[in-house]
């Protein structure tokens, strides 16, 4: 299932260097999206590799996740704790437009590589900075992953069931909400050096990334006093909005809020009459009742198997689905018809799956080039190419452990093998 945008075709943030210091997930998202879209992203690792390679499933000895999330970006890998580490970093940074950074407040101040150092160099620069709890406050020393944050933001205290402790995704669901956020404050400050010719820095927190999500949540405390808590599958004064079981053990997902809609459910379920009852004959009403109106609606999809409850509702434009596995996403037609799964090329695995750019854009649109690099794959090419260091500089900084190349044999002027990814 492959993209081909062509090959010469424009990309929004074409001719736009970054600078990716981050680890983990939130970083390194936010740089992959920049990356998809056209950015020249240099991902700046420790030798022992950034986290996110410990993450999720391998395939040998190669990490899948990094391979999606870092993918589109060259690989370089320095010790940003020695000296010499962070004056090649302050010099990276010098040439870029966006230095992304997740580390604990503090840290690139330690560095050397404060804001006020780095635009003193280079006044356009824009510094995005991700953390746990922001860059001020009381907080803001804390160590924060998202799931903790997600704790703090109150996201945490409203997934799950009720009558158990509190879930979560089996994502790092708040890295990629503030990833998001980071890479869109990114391109705003970009926006706006237009005019200022200035740089600024984009504070992106963890916890307050989560606590947004928690938008209709915050007025109805403030003016009703009322505490979010955890539904189940309901949405909170939304009905029928829930999972209905079928007959052969399945569920699926009905969303039927609007009186039109709700109209049309009550004649598949053979009920009618049930949009004149009080109890829910209006959008407030059907929220009150919402567990006497999931019963009625369960006792009908109860009956059937999820083929047939499915087609039905879909035969009249009510809004469900059944609950996808990895397994149904794959063989699923619509993801297929509209590319939503592509395949880049590492050298060792052969294709590898990973999710399509979004959003899509009709005249310039993202790209995948090449799966995630291995950690200093490309650290004699881009000291090389971007600082204009000999390849004698580079391997003299190898030996003193300051820097890492996967293959230190290169000093002999070979390029680095997988220079040019390709899209299948």
């Amino acid at each position: 299932m492959a993209v081909d945008v062509g090959a010469g075709q424009s990309r929004p943030l074409d001719g736009c260097r970054v600078i990716e210091l981050g680890s983990t997930v939130a970083g390194p998202f936010c740089g992959r999206l920049l990356a998809d879209f056209g950015a020249d992203v240099v991902k700046v690792e420790q030798r022992h590799g950034d986290v996110v390679r410990t993450m999720g499933k391998r395939a040998g000895d190669r990490s899948l996740y990094a391979a999606s999330i870092l993918r589109n970006k060259r690989n370089l890998a320095i010790d940003l704790n020695r000296s010499e580490g962070q004056v090649l970093a302050r010099r990276l940074c010098a040439t870029a437009d966006i230095v992304v950074e997740n580390f604990k407040p503090g840290t690139l101040e330690r560095w050397g590589l404060s804001y006020e150092t780095l635009r003193s160099e280079n006044p356009g620069l824009v510094l995005v900075r991700i953390s746990g709890f922001g860059q001020d406050g009381p907080y803001s020393g804390r160590p924060g992953y998202g799931i903790v944050c997600e704790a703090v933001g109150g996201l945490r205290e409203i997934t799950g069931d009720p009558d158990r402790p509190p879930s979560r995704v089996a994502v790092s669901l708040t890295d990629y909400i503030t990833g998001l956020y980071a890479a869109f404050g990114a391109v705003l400050a970009l926006l706006a050096r237009k005019s200022s010719g200035m740089g600024q820095v984009v504070d992106a927190a963890l916890y307050e990334s989560a606590f947004s999500f928690m938008e209709p949540h915050v007025p109805a405390f403030q003016q009703l006093g009322e505490i979010a808590r955890r539904a189940g599958a309901r949405l909170p004064d939304n009905a029928p909005n829930s999972l209905y079981p079928t007959a052969d053990g399945h569920f699926i997902q009905i969303t039927a809020v609007s009186d039109a809609i709700f109209a049309r459910l009550m004649e598949v379920i053979h009920q009618p009459r049930l949009v004149q009852d009080p109890r829910f004959s209006t959008a407030d009403a059907r929220s009150d009742n919402v567990v006497a109106l999931d019963i009625i609606i369960g006792a009908w999809t109860g009956t059937y198997e999820l083929e047939f409850v499915e087609a039905k509702l879909h035969d009249a434009s009510i809004p469900a689905a059944r609950i996808y596995t990895m397994q149904d996403i794959f063989a699923d037609p619509h993801f297929a018809a509209r590319e939503a799964i592509v395949t880049a090329t590492d050298p060792v695995l052969g294709p590898v799956a990973m999710t399509n750019v979004t959003p899509r854009l009709s005249s310039t649109p993202g790209k995948v080039n090449w799966p995630g690099r291995q950690t200093g794959e490309d650290t004699y090419s881009v000291l090389g190419d971007d600082l204009g260091m000999t390849r004698r500089e580079v391997a003299d900084l190898i030996e003193a452990g300051v820097l890492f190349a996967m293959d230190t044999d290169r000093a002999d002027g070979q390029e680095p093998s997988g220079q040019q990814g390709e899209v299948n």
